[in-house]
């Protein structure tokens, strides 16, 4: 009995289907919106998404082992930065994203995203107006798994509203393990 394995491009088969979900996705987001509006469908986007950025973050963290802290801040940054580009490159494929970061002052990541596969699709699918980036949400969400609390979390510039690039700027409260009264890391 042959399963029809045979010849098989699983490569190919695991691009169409995280395609498949993508298109589940921008399906799931119209609907919401029709039935519900687009503010509702907004907040449920950005809602499930920084869930499923927390997750990335903290299978990131638990990969990596815990931040370091050198006393070194520029040096821990650089560390963080790295844990963010791999967040960003476990939650989105490189050919549905082109995004970089940099640390840009001793308490500042920028992310700078020059292509967005959810924005390309919302576009096509005639949804762009309405439509509000849950990139905040992702932020904040890889954020709290990696065990980082932000101090900012903006945008500066999107693709949505026809700029070049987005800009996103995390400004991460330093020290990047501080603890609270009680000893405890908050």
């Amino acid at each position: 009995m042959s399963t029809g394995t045979e010849g098989v491009n699983y490569r190919a088969r695991a691009s169409e289907a995280y395609r498949l979900w993508w298109q589940h996705d921008a399906n799931w987001y119209q609907a919401v919106a029709g039935r519900f509006g687009q503010e509702a469908a907004n907040e449920l986007n950005a809602e499930a998404l920084r869930k499923v950025a927390t997750h990335v973050g903290q299978r990131v963290g638990r990969l990596s082992g815990p931040l370091p802290d050198t006393g070194d801040t520029r040096k821990d940054l650089e560390e963080l930065r790295r844990r963010y580009d791999d967040c960003g490159d476990r939650m989105f494929p490189p050919e549905l994203r082109n995004a970089a970061t940099e640390v840009e002052e001793d308490d500042l990541i920028v992310l700078t995203l020059r292509r967005s596969f959810a924005v390309t699709m919302v576009r096509m699918a005639g949804s762009l107006d309405g439509y509000r980036c849950p990139c905040t949400d992702i932020h904040a969400g890889w954020s709290e798994g990696l065990g980082v609390t932000l101090a900012e979390n903006r945008a500066e510039s999107c693709l949505r509203d026809g700029d070049k690039a987005c800009r996103l700027l995390m400004r991460v409260r330093t020290p990047l393990n501080q603890a609270t009264d009680d000893g405890t890391e908050d």
